[in-house]
C-alpha cells in the first residue's frame, strides 16, 4: 500500500500537469504585463512569521514541526499572502507601490471544501502602498483579466466590505465573544440565530446586524443598504467605495453580498469572491488587508488576490492537444541528430527512441520521421 496518498492529496499525471503548467504561465505572463514582479518565498518559515498579521487566521490550518537546527517551532506555510506581505514591507523596502505576484504549492491540515485539495497551488497577485480604491479596482480588475486570458468565464463577483460589520459591532458596543457569535451567524446566514443573538442589541444596530444576511443580490443592494442601515461615517465611506468599484466597471458582474465577512480578522476593507458557472464555491477570493507588515517593521496599505490553479484547470475547457513527432533512434546520424535538434527549437516535441524502442509510452505521437530517398521527411501516423 505504499502507493497510497495521503487523504486529500494527489499526484498531478502528466495530461493534468501540462494543462496546469500552461495556465501558470497564461496567468503569470498576464500578472508580468501589469508590472507585477515574480517572487519565490520559502515552503518553509519560523511560525511566528507566518502566522503574524494577516496569517493568524491560519493557525488551524498551518502545518508545525521542529527545525532540528534551532529547535524552533516551523511552519509549512497555508498562504503565500503573508510571507508576499513579509518582502514588501522588509526586503525590498520600497516607499512606492510595490506589485508582486507568485505562484506555489502551500499545504492545509484541513481541506478549505469538500471539492479542495489539501495542497492547492495558489496563484495570486498582490499590490502595497496605495491605500485608495483604485487600487482595488486594479487588482480586481487584473482578476478578471486572468480569467479571460485562461478563457474562463466569471458568472459574478460578489462584493462586500468588513468595516460595515466591524462599524455596527463597534456602535452597538458588542463583547468580543457576542461579535464573534454574531459573526458566525452572519457568514451561515443564520436568520433566526442571528434575531435572537441580537435581542439584547439596542436600535437601529439590532436592525442593521439582523439586515445584513438579506443585503445580496445585484448592485441595487447598495441603495438599499443606503437607506437601511445606520449612517455612520465608516458605513458611509464603505457604502461609496463599493459604488465606486461597480460604477468605474460595468463591464464585470458585480453582485453585493454585505454578509460575506471570510478573513475579517485580517481583512479591512473591500473584499470579494469570484464565481464560475456550474462551481459552488469561489474560485478566486480577495480584498483589502492594510498594515500586515506592521509586524515586520512597516505597516503598509496592501490588497490583493489568489486562486487554487489545481481547481482551476478542472473548470477551463481542455485545448487541443500538442502532437508530438516519433523520431528513430539518431545513433551516428548526425543529420537526423541535426534535424531532430532543429524540429526542438521551432517548439515541436520530438521522442526520440532508445535502441530496442518500438512505440512511445509517454506524448502522443501524430507523426513521425521517415527517411525517403536519403532524405528525412515528416509523415502523418495512421491510426489503425
Amino acid at each position: 500500500m505504499n502507493w497510497l496518498l495521503p487523504e486529500y492529496i494527489a499526484d498531478a499525471l502528466p495530461a493534468e500537469a501540462a494543462r496546469i503548467e500552461q495556465l501558470r504561465r497564461t496567468v503569470l505572463d498576464h500578472f508580468r504585463a501589469g508590472g507585477f514582479e515574480f517572487v519565490m518565498p520559502p515552503m518553509l518559515e519560523y511560525l511566528e512569521s507566518l502566522l503574524t498579521g494577516a496569517g493568524q487566521d491560519l493557525n488551524l490550518r498551518t502545518f508545525k514541526l521542529v527545525d532540528q537546527l534551532s529547535g524552533r517551532t516551523m511552519g509549512v506555510r497555508a498562504d503565500i499572502t503573508p510571507q508576499a506581505a513579509r518582502i514588501d514591507a522588509h526586503l525590498l523596502n520600497h516607499q512606492g507601490v510595490t506589485r508582486l505576484c507568485y505562484c506555489d504549492s502551500v499545504l492545509h491540515t484541513l481541506p478549505a471544501s469538500v471539492s479542495a485539495g489539501r495542497e492547492p497551488l495558489q496563484i495570486g497577485a498582490e499590490l502595497y502602498g496605495f491605500a485608495g480604491i483604485e487600487a482595488d479596482l486594479a487588482i480586481i480588475r487584473l482578476m478578471a483579466g486572468a480569467f479571460a486570458k485562461i478563457k474562463l468565464p466569471l458568472s459574478r463577483v460578489d462584493l462586500s466590505h468588513v468595516g460595515i460589520f466591524r462599524a455596527l459591532a463597534e456602535a452597538a458596543g458588542l463583547a468580543p465573544d457576542a461579535e464573534e457569535n454574531v459573526l458566525s451567524l452572519l457568514r451561515a446566514k443564520d436568520v433566526p440565530g442571528l434575531i435572537e443573538a441580537c435581542a439584547g442589541v439596542a436600535s437601529p444596530y439590532r436592525e442593521a446586524l439582523q439586515a445584513l444576511p438579506l443585503l445580496y443580490g445585484d448592485v441595487g443592494v447598495l441603495a438599499r443598504a443606503q437607506a437601511e442601515l445606520p449612517a455612520l461615517p465608516a458605513i458611509t465611506a464603505a457604502l461609496d467605495g463599493l459604488r465606486h468599484l461597480v460604477e468605474a466597471a460595468p463591464e464585470l458582474p458585480f453582485s453585493i453580498d454585505l454578509s460575506d465577512l471570510r478573513g475579517y480578522h485580517y481583512h479591512n476593507g473591500v473584499v470579494f469572491a469570484a464565481y464560475c458557472p456550474d462551481y459552488p464555491a469561489a474560485i478566486a477570493l480577495g480584498g483589502r488587508y492594510d498594515g500586515a507588515g506592521k509586524a515586520f517593521g512597516r505597516a503598509r496599505p496592501a490588497t490583493g488576490f489568489s486562486m487554487d490553479l489545481r481547481e482551476v484547470v478542472r473548470l477551463v475547457a481542455p485545448g487541443k492537444v500538442q502532437g508530438a513527432i516519433l523520431a528513430g533512434a539518431a545513433g551516428h546520424d548526425k543529420t537526423l541528430a541535426a534535424l531532430i535538434a532543429a524540429l526542438r527549437e521551432q517548439g515541436e516535441i520530438v521522442v526520440e527512441l532508445l535502441p530496442g524502442e518500438t512505440a512511445c509510452e509517454g506524448p502522443f505521437c501524430d507523426r513521425k520521421l521517415v527517411q525517403v530517398g536519403g532524405q528525412w521527411i515528416i509523415e502523418a501516423i495512421q491510426e489503425d
